[in-house]
């Protein structure tokens, strides 16, 4: 069944089920890598893209589900708060094994997006279910914070 999907700003046709994960339209079918499968039960965060604003886990999400919606995927990201969280997360070197950075950087957009002055205990919470194999949270949680200066400048 073709369906048709809004990702990046582009509609992109996909021949799948309407049961399908959207991880595996977006890496599979689409080529997108940077989203990255690591649970299945969107409990990891590594799969987290953006549907119509709002982070999202792509693993859990179906492709029946989302046309017409509006998909960004960390290779969409174009945002002013994307940029202040993407330079922040490079100067900041927060990214140890990178696995997990992708839905790190995808939720830290949301809560900037959603709250640009936030407190630990916001960063905290908001990123909960967001897991570093490698525990780089006190560093993703000063990139937030950086950011969010960055996004005052």
């Amino acid at each position: 069944m073709a369906i048709t999907l809004k990702i990046n700003g582009e509609e992109k046709s996909v021949e799948a089920p309407p049961d399908m994960p959207l991880l595996w339209a977006i890496r599979d079918m689409l080529g997108m890598t940077g989203t990255k499968f690591g649970c299945g039960v969107a409990s990891c965060g590594a799969c987290t893209v953006h549907v119509d604003g709002e982070p999202t886990r792509s693993c859990q999400a179906q492709v029946g589900d989302l046309e017409g919606a509006e998909i960004t995927t960390i290779e969409g990201l174009n945002s002013d708060v994307a940029a202040a969280v993407q330079s922040a997360w490079a100067d900041l070197d927060v990214v140890q094994c990178g696995y997990c950075q992708s839905g790190q950087i995808m939720s830290a957009v949301g809560l900037l997006s959603e709250n640009a002055k936030p407190t630990d205990e916001d960063i905290d919470s908001y990123m909960w279910g967001n897991v570093c194999r490698c525990a780089t949270y006190t560093r993703i949680r000063a990139a937030i914070h950086e950011a969010s200066k960055r996004m005052e400048a």
